[in-house]
């Protein structure tokens, strides 16, 4: 695996303490999103469909702080939108470094040359370059060329001023094992490790014809896996989660385990569905109906197998099993025989589309505040 043997430690001694505390939910990972606007527009995205007046709006530095505060989690993933886009960025990172916070700095890369200077490398900071397969799968699934070719010469920028990198690569309908495959090995000659995990069906992304169901990506895992035997992949996750998405594990997924932080505030109930949003995290937390979300539960996470809903089950079971996750680490996954049974779905519960409403009544508050900031400023220039 390429997660640093500290990490892992801190991350495992985090885990155990939750555990001997008896906490039966607690977060792994914030998922903090500064801000929504991106400088790509990706086929399969949901994040960025927002009006201007959202797109616009960022958290602040004392935002984000304290979210990493009130959350606890020992890891902080800055996804977006484009984070480098965030003209603080810079700020918030150094200030979750200097809390002794993981930070996954993700980015399509685009500006992360012309933003290096902004950084120091350190053992808490790593850059996750979003590569979603190689150059023609790549530019092809953000909707743009040349992109690829700009994010590997960053990557090696990065690398060349000593910062760690990793690339994360979305799997849509459409990739071949072996396409996927060639992508590792070119991976693995760059010299970074591999965040890998299946798209996700966001209800509002514009393509909706390639994301992959459950059946599909436990056959197309099983193949990729199959041929990476004897090879030096270097991935960025716990053998159990790659042992799952092949098919090996019957898990449910764990919303709780990376909580998201946005500028709505705290979503509910995880960074893939956002169906509303609390003030605080433990609101979150003691609010959020968690029995009514996940496969065989609810209809939008019926095909799911994403790691931010699947990772913190996967390290929830290598500390409950420590044998059989260590079993799994020195065999490889297992690519033949019997897969491992599949959550029913006959009992799910229809999905709800609310994020028109969200939209609209977020945009009715930017509005209102708006008004009376303008007022306010009119009565003291008066």
């Amino acid at each position: 695996m390429a997660i640093p043997f500290f990490k892992e430690m801190r991350i495992g001694g985090y885990i155990l303490k939750q555990k001997l505390l008896g906490r039966k939910r607690y977060p792994l990972v914030l998922m903090l999103e500064p801000l929504f606007r991106c400088n790509l527009a990706c086929a399969g995205c949901g994040k960025i469909d927002y009006p201007d007046a959202i797109l616009n709006r960022r958290m602040s530095v004392e935002e984000c702080l304290q979210a990493a505060d009130e959350c606890g989690a020992p890891m902080v993933a800055i996804p977006g939108g484009e984070p480098l886009i965030h003209r603080e960025i810079d700020q918030i990172v150094k200030g979750l470094v200097a809390r002794k916070k993981f930070v996954s700095l993700c980015t399509n890369a685009l500006l992360l040359e012309k933003k290096l200077h902004l950084f120091e490398p350190s053992p808490y900071l790593f850059f996750s370059v979003h590569l979603d397969g190689l150059k023609e799968h790549h530019d092809k699934s953000v909707c743009q060329t040349g992109v690829f070719d700009k994010a590997v010469a960053a990557i090696k920028a990065a690398k060349a001023k000593g910062f760690a990198v990793n690339v994360n690569c979305t799997v849509f309908d459409g990739y071949t094992a072996e396409e996927l495959a060639n992508f590792l090995d070119f991976t693995e000659e760059l010299g970074v490790g591999v965040s890998i995990s299946p798209g996700f069906s966001y209800e509002r992304a514009p393509d909706q014809e390639h994301f992959l169901n459950r059946k599909k990506t436990k056959e197309l895992f099983r193949r990729v896996f199959a041929l990476g035997k004897g090879k030096k992949w270097s991935f960025m996750h716990s053998s159990l989660f790659l042992d799952f998405l092949a098919g090996n594990q019957s898990y449910h997924c764990t919303p709780w385990g990376m909580p998201t932080r946005n500028i709505f505030g705290w979503q509910k109930p995880c960074y893939l569905l956002g169906e509303g949003s609390v003030a605080t995290f433990k609101e979150l937390m003691e609010t959020t109906d968690w029995d009514s979300y996940g496969t065989g539960k609810y209809e939008k996470c019926a095909d799911c197998m994403a790691h931010c809903g699947y990772e913190a089950t996967a390290a929830n079971a290598a500390i409950a099993n420590p044998l059989n996750a260590l079993r799994v680490s020195l065999r490889g996954v297992k690519t033949e025989g019997e897969m491992a049974p599949e959550i029913p779905l006959d009992q799910q519960r229809p999905a709800q589309y609310v994020h028109s409403e969200i939209v609209q009544s977020r945009l009715s508050e930017i509005r209102k505040a708006e008004a009376e900031a303008k007022v306010q400023k009119s009565a003291t220039a008066a």
